[in-house]
Order: C-alpha cells, then structure tokens, then sequence
C-alpha cells in the first residue's frame, strides 16, 4: 500500500517527507491496492497506480 499522505490542502492530499526507493515504486506499482488514482508518495497531489490500472483494463476485454 502507498504511503499514507502527511496532510492535505484543497482537498489534495500531499507528502514532503523524502520516500525511501521502495516507496517510490510502490506508488506506481502496487498490485495489493485497488485503487487506481493513489495519494502521491512524495508532492501533492494523486499518482496513477498502474498494477490497478492494468488489473481494470484486464476485466473490460
């Protein structure tokens, strides 16, 4: 699961805590979370979970 955000502004959630390497491709690679739009693990603002993405793609075919 991504890292959960530090804060939020707006209503977008945002972390500015430096992610360890294996966070950083959590963030974008993470076939345990459903979620396809995931909090960021560094910034502000929603990163694409693309192990979630690819999982929704598969079931449309």
């Amino acid at each position: 699961m991504a890292r959960k955000p530090q804060g939020r502004f707006l209503g977008m959630p945002y972390n500015w805590n430096r992610p360890a390497r294996k966070d950083v491709w959590k963030g974008v690679w993470d076939p345990d979370e459903q979620r396809v739009w995931t909090p960021k693990n560094y910034g502000w603002g929603y990163t694409i979970n693309f192990a979630a993405l690819r999982r929704r793609l598969k079931r449309r075919r």
